[in-house]
């Protein structure tokens, strides 16, 4: 049973209060998916492992981060917002804690592969999805551009400190400073967070009247996230927007985000400047994805895609010779990339719900981030094998590059014939 909410001003909407709780919540998380990218080569180091064994293990965390998207969707509906939350930052605590003790690598499969990656997936993009769907008519869109950049905002917090523990203290120093923040969050939401609207009597933010009945969705939450797919998989639009977010799953947390360190490291930059160059597009993600919430509230958001798509990747195809080159390029890079690094979510989570509607959208959508994270996890062992196999990384850039350049073309579509339910309001 939930403890009696503190009661909201009459100008002052519960709503507010749920979106900043899940921020802090989805920031703390962020930590989680901020730390293979730190600690990949000193791990490595120690066990004598090569690029493609750690890059096996961030492999499994980032494919089963993307499976569990559509389950904790529908965990969401049958056990709440606030228990599944609460059950995610213990995992993540759990795992990572865990694994300063670990000494095989099927302790860290176990582990960091498993643990980490399915309670990374119960508190990811999928979570803001909810949150914002269910509290919010109006303000929708800028409400998932704020917590879809919470992840930016962890990058800025977590990345520098990470990388300076590391250096400091070891590899070990990272996962515990992340668990630590993990368990911290946990009483923050146990406190303050709420399922519904109703809970509190209210209607979500934008709509007037009494609050009214509802029950929680029965059956079998893994049944409902199958049927969803199921009946999902027949429109087109779900293998668009599918399709596209492999690309940018691909393009993002699974090749930048666990191997851009590494990169800049072969070509002589510390590992503490190159986490802070990945801070630093976490600032400009912050304001980029934010400001994409605001424009899907208001502008045709195939468009909004087809741009954010098509600058990526350009972005990627100049980052080999940005590694090479002058320090002032890797700043320019910076900047562009970090502008658009998730920028894609919110108007995709607005595609996802104008076809789907607000019921079944959030469980599409978690199938589609689950199609996002599978690119991640192609594109986090492949970059490891090609910098194995040609001394290089240039070559995994250029065709994320490439693959963006076609996820632009492939999101025009998206949303023009009959949606399969009625748009969200």
């Amino acid at each position: 049973m939930n403890a009696p909410a503190p009661a909201p001003s009459p100008k002052f909407h519960y709503a507010w209060i749920a979106a900043g709780v899940t921020f802090v919540t989805l920031l703390a998380a962020a930590g989680a998916r901020a730390t293979p990218g730190v600690i990949l080569l000193p791990l490595g180091n120690e066990f004598h492992w090569s690029r493609a064994t750690v890059s096996s293990i961030v492999s499994i965390n980032i494919f089963l981060y993307g499976l569990m998207g559509p389950f904790a969707a529908a965990l969401y509906q049958r056990f709440g917002l606030r228990r599944t939350m609460m059950a995610a930052m213990t995992m993540l605590a759990a795992g990572y804690g865990l694994s300063t003790l670990a000494t095989h690598y099927w302790q860290f499969v176990v582990l960091w592969g498993f643990v980490v990656g399915i309670g990374s997936g119960m508190a990811a993009a999928v979570l803001g999805a909810a949150v914002a769907t269910r509290w919010f008519t109006q303000r929708r869109g800028l409400v998932m551009g704020l917590l879809t950049a919470s992840t930016a905002t962890g990058q800025l917090i977590f990345l520098p400190s990470l990388a300076t523990v590391v250096t400091e203290k070891g590899w070990r120093g990272a996962p515990l400073v992340v668990a630590a923040a993990a368990l911290a969050v946990v009483p923050l939401i146990a406190w303050l967070m709420r399922d519904d609207p109703r809970d509190v009597g209210l209607r979500p933010f934008g709509e007037s009247g009494p609050a009214d009945d509802h029950a929680p969705v029965k059956g079998n939450p893994a049944k409902r996230a199958v049927d969803v797919l199921l009946e999902a998989v027949r429109a087109r639009d779900f293998w668009l927007l599918a399709g596209s977010f492999f690309v940018c799953g691909a393009s993002t947390n699974g090749l930048v985000g666990t191997h851009l360190i590494p990169a800049a490291f072969d070509c002589g930059i510390p590992e503490v400047r190159a986490a802070g160059l990945l801070a630093l597009m976490g600032i400009f993600d912050l304001f980029g994805t934010t400001a994409s919430g605001w424009l899907s509230d208001r502008f045709n958001c195939r468009t909004l895609l087809f741009t954010y798509y098509g600058l990526r990747g350009l972005s990627l195809l100049f980052l080999p010779q940005a590694l090479l080159g002058p320090t002032a390029g890797l700043g320019v890079f910076a900047v562009f990339y970090g502008l658009d690094w998730i920028a894609t979510v919110p108007p995709t989570v607005r595609l996802t719900g104008e076809v789907f509607g607000r019921e079944k959208g959030p469980i599409v959508f978690g199938w589609v981030v689950a199609s996002h994270q599978v690119g991640a996890a192609a594109a986090a062992y492949a970059a490891g094998v090609t910098r194995t196999s040609f001394g290089s990384y240039a070559p995994a850039f250029i065709g994320a590059g490439v693959l963006c350049v076609i996820a632009a073309l492939i999101v025009l579509p998206i949303g023009k014939r009959k949606p399969l339910a009625p748009a969200a309001a």
